[in-house]
């Protein structure tokens, strides 16, 4: 008898233990408070270092030093994030960043600085062969570590368990807004050590320290995140976030309007956007924000006539830009006069506009010794169904100056083996920002050796003097200035290249998600983090 009382109370102990502890997660008797949105296709990882796209669920399930808060349309600035406070040395050399006390893993861990040095220098590890290098690679002794002429990398110290400093080769500006991108996600040592080549894959292996935990990974149905209670900034308000893969944007409209995913992203199929404008429901719950970053045409210096500025010049002024903003857009953009776009730090409104003239652009083809004009050749990826009608219309405008356009498609792997060996004909491409920066831009196609990587080869020893002198500065306003001369140079002196436009990136949500934002940049990938659902 006594046995069986004792066997009694030890189940209800075990109730009681059981129920206690989903307490902390959902009360008993509440159904769970689920937000759920499309993802196109399974990532394959959430590790940044072996990924550089699909970076929605990095930006949940991981934390990083620095973030990036959207404050606006187009608008960002850096927050403290594990870091609570950060500083730099006067010769813009070292950054100390001093972490959160409290600040905690998934699995109860506390975030300390050898995981954040383990991290960086993790991505630097040549056996790692890391894909966001680019982010680091400007530390002390990266380049030692990531050629393996070392076994660490010296400009990455541990000062205590709460402080990391970072020393650089030369002062670089954008450091910080380089480790509030995905790149800067901080891992826990413990956990990637133990889970190897499993971390970012197995939801029970992969640790993060963001607002929400990886719980389950259905291939080809949903990747499930529940929300983290003990996360350093307060739990989510809700309970559980579910990417639900979708491969098609009809499906992903059927299922928004049955109220089985929450967000509808017209990224997917900008087609739908005068269907949801239109609707009695939808047009009250569309929630925009710039992508901020540039549609462009690259042009191919290293072929004829392609080198004579002043074919260049009638290639901008003769393409109808506007035009292409309404047929494939719906006119959801601005028009772009420069490198820099709207909404990026140092973006200058006051650049002159590149007009649709096409007599004047036949002046200047005639002024260059083509006045009958002449054959090019633009190339594209075979599977971009809008990239060819953005080509065909190009193709079109251009035969009224008398340039013939040839326009060849390619499989993706030779289109960009072939664009990093300089040989590539001119295409149509666009880059969104990965941080507020005009390095992100400038740097990254008008380097020279980035430009040749990219088929520009564009070459002007001014400009890469110039970038080489902007990167290092430490003057805030002088380095702006710098970038703002280069962008002159680049497009309105030498017609590098043919900036087109910036989009306007819509969503459509349910009516009872509130506090949506479009993230500062525009990008499908964003931080659900603040997201309240009030049904």
């Amino acid at each position: 008898m006594k046995k069986r009382l004792m066997a009694l109370v030890l189940v209800f102990v075990m109730i009681f233990a059981l129920t206690a502890c989903g307490d902390k997660d959902t009360a008993p008797g509440k159904e769970k408070v689920v937000f759920t949105v499309p993802y196109e296709k399974d990532p394959g990882t959430i590790d940044v270092a072996k990924t550089t796209e699909y970076y929605g669920l990095p930006l949940n399930v991981f934390d990083r030093l620095v973030e990036s808060a959207t404050v606006g349309p187009g608008e960002s600035k850096l927050i403290p994030g594990l870091a609570e406070k950060w500083s730099v040395s006067e010769d813009g050399l070292v950054y100390t960043f001093n972490l959160r006390k409290g600040a905690k893993f998934h699995n109860g861990d506390e975030v300390k600085a050898e995981d954040v040095y383990f991290t960086f220098d993790r991505m630097l590890n040549p056996e790692t062969e890391g894909l966001n290098t680019d982010f680091f690679d400007m530390i002390q002794g990266a380049q030692a570590r990531m050629n393996g002429e070392a076994e660490a990398t010296t400009g990455i110290k541990i000062v205590d368990d709460y402080t990391i400093e970072i020393t650089l080769d030369a002062p670089f500006g954008p450091f910080v807004a380089g480790l509030a991108t995905p790149a800067g996600s901080v891992y826990s040592k413990k956990a990637v050590e133990a889970a190897g080549d499993q971390f970012g894959v197995d939801p029970a292996l992969t640790i993060g320290s963001g607002p929400f935990k990886m719980t389950d990974w259905v291939v080809n149905d949903k990747i499930v995140l529940d929300t983290f209670v003990d996360y350093w900034a307060g739990r989510a308000q809700f309970d559980q976030l579910i990417y639900k893969i979708v491969p098609d944007a009809e499906t992903a409209r059927m299922l928004f309007e049955n109220g089985e995913i929450d967000t509808f992203d017209c990224d997917m199929a900008r087609s739908q956007i005068p269907y949801f404008e239109a609707h009695e429901t939808w047009k009250n719950n569309i929630v925009s924000g710039p992508r901020v970053g540039v549609y462009y045409i690259c042009l191919n210096e290293a072929i004829a006539p392609l080198d004579n500025v002043n074919v260049r010049k009638a290639l901008q002024m003769g393409i109808d830009r506007e035009n292409i903003l309404k047929q494939m857009y719906y006119g959801k953009g601005v028009l772009v006069n420069g490198v820099i776009p709207p909404g990026l730090y140092g973006y200058n409104k006051d650049l002159p506009a590149i007009t649709y003239d096409p007599e004047k652009a036949k002046a200047l083809l005639a002024e260059a010794g083509f006045p009958d004009g002449f054959e090019m050749e633009l190339t594209q990826v075979s599977d971009n169904a809008s990239t060819l009608k953005i080509n065909e219309i190009v193709q079109s405008d251009l035969a009224k100056i008398g340039i013939k356009i040839k326009i060849t498609q390619l499989d993706s792997s030779t289109f960009f083996g072939i664009r990093k060996t300089g040989e590539l004909p001119s295409y149509f491409n666009n880059w969104s920002a990965d941080y507020n920066d005009p390095d992100n831009f400038i740097y990254t196609f008008f380097d020279k050796d980035n430009a040749f990587g990219r088929s520009f080869n564009y070459v002007n020893d001014d400009v890469q003097t110039k970038i080489e002198a902007a990167r290092i500065m430490t003057n805030p306003e002088e380095r702006i200035a710098l970038y703002q001369e280069i962008e002159k140079i680049v497009v309105q002196e030498d017609a590098a290249w043919i900036p087109l436009f910036e989009l306007e990136h819509l969503f459509i949500v349910q009516p009872y998600v509130k506090n949506y934002t479009v993230a500062w940049n525009g990008w499908s990938d964003q931080s659900f983090y603040n997201i309240v659902i009030e049904k």
